[in-house]
Order: C-alpha cells, then structure tokens, then sequence
C-alpha cells in the first residue's frame, strides 16, 4: 500500500510539473515550414506571448498586452490551465496530508478519505489540461486544413504535447490513489469472518468447561440429559 501511493504521487507530480511547464511555454503552435516563405525565420505563439525567432538564435517576443482582444479558445485555454494546476497544487496538499508515509491527517480512516480526494483532484486537474490541450490542437488543425484559411497557418508546438503527458501523469496517478483506497477497503471487509451466534458459543463453552468439573455432575438432574433436547 505504501509503495503504491509513492508510486501514485510520483506520476502526479511529475504530471503537475509537466502542465505548469506547457502553461508557462511559448510553443503551442509553431509556423508550418510547408506554407512558410522564408524558411530561416518562424514564429510561435503561446498562451501569454507571441515570439518570432530565426536561424541565427536570436528572438523577439511581444506579449498580449490586452485581454478583450484575444481569440476566444485562448482565453478557455488559458482558464483551463490555470484551473488544472489549481487544483494540482490541492491535490499536491492532500497526497502528502493523506499517504501513510506521513504523519498528519489523524486516523487511518481519515487519511484515506484525504487520500481519495486527492486522487479525485488529481483527476480533475488531467482532465483540464486534456481539454485545454485539445481544444487549442483542434483550433489549429482545422485552420490548417481549411483551404479558405488564407492567413499564416500553424502546426502543433511542443507545449501541447508536454501538456498531454502532464494530463496523462495525473490520470495515472489519480486513478492509482482510488484504486489503492478502494483495495484496502475490500481487503478490511475480508478479514471479519462470520463466527457464529454468540449465545450458542458461549453456552457451548459453559457447558464444555463444566464437563469437567465433578460436583457440576452430580448436580445435573438425571432426566435433564440428550433427549431432553429432542
């Protein structure tokens, strides 16, 4: 159980590192090399900034100074984003509040139930970097592919795919942690055999302890034997 929940809370940190790297990237959609004149200069945009760069290293990058004017699917990606590493760093919280490695958290119970919302929140934040992450790859291939589409097309950048492993990462490990609970639970159910009545068992013991003892003998009454049972 324990080695599980390292393992759960390696790949959702991982998975958070990875997002909040593609959020703060440049390079969600890059220049096409096919449509592109001039082959030594290329431009890449991101969620924050506009860069332009060329074949001898040097860049240029000019940030969006407004908010109103920006395309609608980067202003839900952007809101998205910000929201899946929210609710990584709760997720973060409660992991390290509700794994058995620590000591916070109260109760074995209690830490469970932490543990398990940690992994629900760790769901959540993939779920919103995939949606993110998707929703501004499909804007750019329909633009690419759309052959009305006259203005400068581009391709899909480095930070979307660098956000699929984040949401991935934090799917695995989210769904390692509710796994993990839910075992546990099962395995707590299974140790409780049904042992019987308690009054038969503990009429059977007085009986069985006074066998051997004389006085308890001579004391029953002779018609009180096996077939008054019957």
């Amino acid at each position: 159980m324990l080695g599980i929940q390292i393992v759960a809370f390696a790949f959702c940190l991982a998975g958070v590192g990875a997002i909040i790297g593609a959020t703060a990237s440049n390079e969600w959609q890059v220049t096409s090399r096919a449509s592109s004149v001039i082959t030594a200069t290329w431009v890449f945009q991101g969620l924050w900034m506009n860069c332009a760069g060329n074949a001898l290293g040097s860049f240029h990058c000019r940030p969006h100074l407004t908010f109103f004017n920006l395309a609608d699917h980067i202003q839900v990606c952007r809101a998205l984003m910000i929201a899946s590493i929210s609710l990584g760093f709760f997720g973060t919280m409660f992991a390290l509040v509700g794994m058995k490695c620590t000591k916070l958290g109260g109760s074995d119970r209690t830490k469970a139930k932490i543990a398990c919302s940690a992994g629900v929140t760790f769901i959540l934040s993939g779920l919103c970097s995939l949606t993110g992450c998707s929703l501004y790859a499909q804007r750019t291939t329909s633009e690419y592919f759309d052959p009305s589409f006259i203005s400068q097309k581009y391709e899909l950048g480095t930070a979307l795919f660098i956000g699929w492993a984040g949401a991935a990462f934090c799917l695995i490990g989210g769904s390692i942690f509710c796994c993990s609970i839910a075992e546990r639970s099962t395995i707590q159910r299974r140790g409780h055999p049904y042992t019987g009545a308690s009054s038969m068992m503990t009429f059977q013991t007085k009986v069985n302890s006074a066998a051997g003892n004389s006085t308890f003998n001579h004391s029953i009454p002779k018609h009180f034997d096996k077939n008054a049972y019957v």
